[in-house]
């Protein structure tokens, strides 16, 4: 019976190297697809350490049950999905990857971040967490610029933290630059800046 496995964690804490790693491993004995949303390279699953690997460009209208038959199909087995930046998924879509684990037998790995830089679960996330087989958080800790463990990710304008906007920021053209640093809960309260973003404000 296949399972649907949910890692989290902040920035920086291994997400998509992870992802990689899984795929890289089980696609050497198995058949599988790689699937990723809003990634920094487009349609790949990239990392922060510099690797990429293409990957299936998720976009809001994909049903990944129709993904997985089409798939079976053409290929004859499907025995894995490694899901990257599901935080982004519709609440339909998790439901999908549940489908393609309890109707067709197949494995679902997802990884994403739980909460936005609002402090607020994303919707992707937050369905996981109610339906998935397993729920492990990512035991790689990412910090803070104190030094304490990061818990949230602020989003910065020109160096100040912001606390409202659009979850998925598309450029807009405006002069602010827009950043991210992780932070542990009592500085993304705040909004107490790091030493780089301090430096950044400096220099503008």
């Amino acid at each position: 019976m296949g399972r649907l496995r949910f890692s989290f964690g902040t920035m920086s804490s291994g997400k998509s190297t992870l992802a990689l790693q899984i795929h890289h491993n089980l696609s050497a004995t198995n058949m599988g697809l790689l699937c990723s949303m809003h990634d920094r390279a487009g349609a790949h699953v990239s990392s922060a350490l510099g690797v990429s690997t293409p990957a299936v460009e998720v976009h809001p209208d994909l049903n990944f049950v129709s993904l997985a038959r089409n798939h079976q199909a053409a290929h004859g087995a499907l025995d894995y999905l490694v899901c990257d930046e599901a935080q982004f998924y519709t609440d339909p879509q998790v439901e999908q990857l549940a489908e393609v684990v309890d109707e067709l037998d197949v494995d679902v790995y997802a990884f994403g971040l739980l909460t936005d830089f609002r402090g607020k679960l994303f919707p992707g996330s937050a369905r996981l967490l109610e339906i998935a087989d397993e729920r492990m958080e990512l035991q790689v800790q990412a910090r803070c610029w104190c030094g304490e463990a990061a818990t949230h990710n602020a989003r910065l304008h020109d160096g100040i933290q912001v606390y409202d906007g659009d979850v998925v920021l598309i450029d807009d053209g405006s002069a602010a630059q827009v950043t991210y640093e992780l932070r542990c809960r009592s500085h993304w309260i705040s909004g107490e800046s790091g030493p780089v973003a301090d430096r950044f404000k400096a220099a503008g």
